[in-house]
């Protein structure tokens, strides 16, 4: 039972970005991508998340501190929502089809998706990302767990606020429309 408490999570997390890398591999050209320093401003703070989350210590040992027992209850709640939220991105990741990308692009005959996942948020695959850690941080009790989320909910909001003004340029109207029926990032709440 120890191995499963010591790569339950890096086995989930690896499963999904395996997924992600191979499925990188088919999309459309770009036409507009964000720039390197940009896109640093968001993956910075998640890779942060990462090492606080994946981390066996603290440097700052406050980080440490408890706030769920050690007990298995924490555990297994955060991997079902770990769990949800990587399936919850990899449909989405699947309903965007070829115009997917890592970074904010806008792809060659972009197409504006609202099926799907895309029927509930606007930006699901970040719905689903936080999601992840928000299970993996409760899964993991402390204060650093907590950081991990605050990092990556700040970057994702960076990061959907740059799409969503992207998003306007490119589909005007329809994509203003889209956005007063539904939610950036938690459904239903607009």
């Amino acid at each position: 039972m120890l191995l499963v408490y010591r790569y339950l999570f890096p086995a989930l997390w690896l499963s999904w970005a395996l997924y992600w890398w191979v499925m990188s591999r088919d999309v459309k050209p770009t036409v507009r991508r964000e720039s390197p320093g940009s896109r640093l401003l968001h993956i910075v703070p998640l890779a942060l998340a990462i090492g606080l989350l994946w981390r066996p210590n603290a440097p700052i040992p406050l980080l440490d501190a408890r706030i769920l027992p050690r007990a298995a209850w924490p555990f297994w709640t955060g991997a079902a929502v770990t769990l949800a939220g990587l399936l919850f991105s990899v449909a989405a990741r699947a309903y965007l089809g070829r115009n997917w990308s890592g970074t904010v692009t806008l792809k060659q005959d972009h197409e504006l998706v609202t099926r799907g996942p895309y029927r509930f948020v606007r930006h699901p695959i970040y719905t689903g990302l936080l999601l992840a850690f928000l299970g993996s941080g409760f899964a993991r009790g402390d204060l650093g767990g907590v950081a991990a989320i605050v990092l990556v909910l700040w970057a994702l909001v960076r990061k959907l606020r740059m799409e969503e003004r992207w998003m306007r340029e490119q589909f005007g109207e329809a994509y203003v429309a889209y956005s007063r029926r539904v939610a950036a990032l938690v459904p239903f709440l607009l």
